[in-house]
């Protein structure tokens, strides 16, 4: 059984709580999910990037300025690649950061990265990343996710930190690249997110984050918060990701 989360819970502007979880419930829920109840891990990330892409479209509020992606090479920057592909879809123009060298981009990661080559979209040079992060209206993080741990080093805390010296808006994909999914401490180079989107779940790191906080559903049923003895819902029918605000 997971580590019994701190009392952490979120609400949504309707009112309807959110319980949070840690980084380790949150690798057993995905666990459950795939083990016990047959999703994809694809299945999951598409949904992921899906709705990382419309909170996107809503940042950009209208405008069709370029996007930057920053990915790495885990299921967070899986998340970023189909978000990234998901908008060059929408007709946005999109250039993509990498964590790794594309070759070294393996699993789901590998496969997202792989359809968005076959789409057209190749990873820009990594020596011109700080030049690029100075053009777009919107830069999206999905370097590093709940699987953080101690500060980020090598190419990611670089790109942490040229992201935060040159970008205008970010949005962060399940927590901003850096900070502790559970304890919220920040170790080393943390990416500064004017709006998070976490998944299934809020991370009980997220308590006090910087910027606007929103939650997305990825198609994890609820049986599967149960088996952690968490009584939660997607709290909307008709939405498919929510603003959340501090309880």
């Amino acid at each position: 059984m997971a580590e019994q989360a701190p009392w952490v819970t979120f609400r949504t502007t309707e009112g309807r709580a959110v319980p949070a979880v840690t980084a380790e419930q949150m690798r057993e829920i995905d666990r459950i999910a795939v083990e016990d109840f047959g999703l994809g891990i694809l299945q999951m990330m598409e949904n992921a990037g899906r709705s990382l892409a419309l909170n996107a479209i809503e940042m950009l509020e209208g405008e069709r300025g370029e996007v930057v992606v920053l990915a790495g090479s885990g299921g967070n920057g899986g998340g970023g690649l189909c978000c990234a592909r998901h908008l060059c879809n929408h007709g946005l123009p999109v250039r993509l950061l990498l964590s790794k060298a594309p070759g070294d981009l393996t699993g789901a990661a590998g496969s997202q990265l792989r359809i968005l080559r076959a789409a057209g979209v190749a990873p820009e040079d990594p020596k011109r990343s700080r030049q690029v992060l100075r053009r777009p209206r919107l830069v999206v993080d999905a370097l590093v996710g709940y699987s953080l741990r101690g500060a980020p080093r090598g190419r990611v805390a670089e790109l942490i930190e040229q992201c935060n010296e040159e970008a205008s808006r970010v949005l962060s994909l399940d927590i901003p690249s850096g900070r502790d999914a559970t304890t919220g401490e920040r170790p080393g180079a943390v990416v500064r997110s004017d709006r998070t989107l976490t998944l299934a779940l809020p991370k009980t790191g997220l308590e006090g984050v910087p910027g606007t906080l929103a939650l997305a559903d990825i198609g994890i049923p609820p049986g599967v918060f149960e088996a952690l003895g968490l009584a939660f819902r997607w709290p909307t029918r008709d939405r498919y990701w929510v603003i959340l605000e501090p309880d």
